[in-house]
């Protein structure tokens, strides 16, 4: 193969390349990093390992570009895109399959990411000096490296309002691993001649490479299903990507179980004492009616239906992230029954919006704040627990007001509990009553309430039905037994600038197995 003076059908071969490798290299670390944050958390730390490793590596893959001598600079190039193409295009069917089988996705992960890196490396030096005998430097490296940046920019964008809502993250890797299978097979057509017998191998090894990704994104949806079968025990009778997150129902006999990224958010056997212990606690020790409630997050409708208990409520206002889970809290006839159609009441009105955007904005007052968000186990998620958010809190309470918080087990992560407490005091609210319950499905489990006045919990009022609450064990519940307690005082509070919370919730769950 040898260099051919380019004329303008080549000239917009190389810009295309440039174009679609600028976007695949992007995609392909994006991926692969919010895989590797979904399955491990903190994607702080896993989109700054992915960025540093795919920078060094690209700069290896440019010095190592030096060495091809410059008669063989195109098929290096059509090579490395094959390559890159594959390792792509295959690197989250494979991290999705390691995970669930094997214990050693961080060296995949790693693998990958110093792979691509390396290959993407070897890109923009291979396009300039194709183009090198009939441009000037200048312009070979000003025109490529602004197609490559375009391509880039094009991906960034479509990733989260394109690839993750419509094709998911298995998909889209799949996607573009064909996408950038184009680039040999253009440049195979556009650059050499029909009997170059170079050309006719590479042409068939793309043909394979090709081959390979169309059938497994033929038998995807079965790759998929085998492999959330080997993580969820259970029957799974729904799953869905959205822009947030993976959503997973599952069903064994009487056994209704929400995932939200295979973190389990409730199960319907002993979701009541979850529920009942969030809602009724500060509804029994309200000090003034309670007409408005803001609830944030809770987009599943079951916090919802036990506020519906009270006549006296008048405004229910949820905030959730995701219009898919209100979806399927009001469509999916296994939810809906589970909340009684909570969602549907009139009292209900419901925005979808980021807690922290909406507390911002708000200039309206609430009775009761009840805040049912995940565990910060990202950095994402550390910010609703922060001194900051619960000030915005403590601005949307009415006088004499009262929020509540789930506040992640006080059991497997102790100082991620107690610094959630700490926090709340810290942001405005002295009257604070951390407590907690016994949640079969989670083990012991904690909340923290606060208010602007002092509680009585020994005398409450618990006016309505319920399945696990009552005045016998109220008391109890803000009881902590002493291996608990004697971690109070050696946590921090939780900052934007310095989110500790994150660090003590997942040193806290990895000591047992999480």
């Amino acid at each position: 193969m040898e260099n051919i003076k380019i004329d303008k059908s080549k000239f917009l071969t190389i810009t295309y390349a440039a174009f679609i490798a600028g976007m695949c290299s992007i995609v392909y670390e994006l991926l692969i990093a919010t895989t590797a944050s979904y399955f491990m958390g903190d994607s702080v730390k896993y989109f700054s390992i992915t960025i540093g490793l795919y920078i060094a590596a690209m700069g290896l893959g440019s010095m190592a570009s030096q060495y091809t001598e410059d008669h063989l600079i195109l098929k290096r190039f059509i090579i490395a895109e094959l390559y890159l193409s594959i390792f792509g295009g295959l690197s989250i069917p494979v991290m999705y399959m390691v995970y669930a089988y094997t214990s050693i996705l961080v060296p995949v992960y790693i693998a990958f990411t110093v792979i691509i890196g390396f290959i993407i490396g070897l890109e923009i030096p291979f396009l300039t000096r194709l183009m090198q005998n009939d441009f000037a430097l200048n312009f070979n490296i000003a025109h490529i490296m602004s197609f490559d940046c375009l391509g880039a920019l094009f991906a960034t964008i479509s990733f989260p309002f394109i690839m993750l809502p419509f094709f998911g993250i298995y998909k889209s890797s799949l996607i573009f691993g064909m996408i950038n299978l184009s680039i040999s097979m253009i440049l195979i057509i556009v650059f050499t001649k029909q009997n170059d017998k170079d050309a006719k191998k590479i042409k068939i090894i793309t043909i394979i490479f090709g081959i390979i990704l169309v059938t497994m994104m033929i038998i995807s949806s079965w790759l998929l299903h085998m492999w959330d079968n080997k993580l969820y025990k259970d029957r799974i009778v729904y799953t869905d990507q959205t822009p947030y997150q993976k959503i997973v129902i599952t069903k064994n006999k009487n056994d209704l179980r929400l995932f939200l990224d295979g973190n389990l958010q409730f199960s319907s056997i002993d979701e009541y004492r979850y529920h009942e212990s969030l809602v009724h606690v500060p509804m029994s020790l309200r000090s003034i009616p309670v007409r408005n409630v803001l609830l944030l997050g809770a987009g599943d409708g079951l916090a919802a239906r036990e506020i519906l208990k009270y006549p006296e409520v008048e405004n229910i206002t949820l905030v959730d992230l995701d219009q898919q889970i209100i979806n399927i809290s009001t469509d999916n006839p296994y939810i809906s029954s589970l909340n009684r159609g909570s969602l549907l009441s009139d009292k209900v009105e419901i925005l979808i919006s980021d807690a922290w955007s909406f507390l911002h904005e708000n200039d309206k007052k609430f009775d009761l704040i009840i805040i049912d968000l995940p565990d910060p186990n990202n950095h994402s998620l550390s910010r609703m627990y922060s001194k900051q958010f619960y000030k915005l809190v403590h601005a949307s309470l009415a006088r004499h007001g009262a929020f509540v918080t789930q506040s992640t087990s006080p059991y497997f992560s102790t100082k991620a509990f107690w610094s959630i407490v700490s926090t709340i005091s810290e942001a405005g609210l002295k009257n604070i009553y951390p407590y907690h319950a016994q949640i079969p499905s989670f083990g012991d489990w904690g909340f923290v309430l606060a208010s602007s006045d002092k509680k009585d919990i020994s005398s409450p009022s618990i006016n309505i039905k319920t399945r696990f609450l009552d005045k016998t064990i109220f008391g109890n519940l803000f009881v902590f037994e002493k291996d608990i307690q004697d971690q109070k005082n050696e946590v921090e509070i939780n900052t934007l600038d310095d989110p500790v919370i994150l660090r003590y919730y997942l040193d806290g769950w990895k000591e047992y197995g999480h």
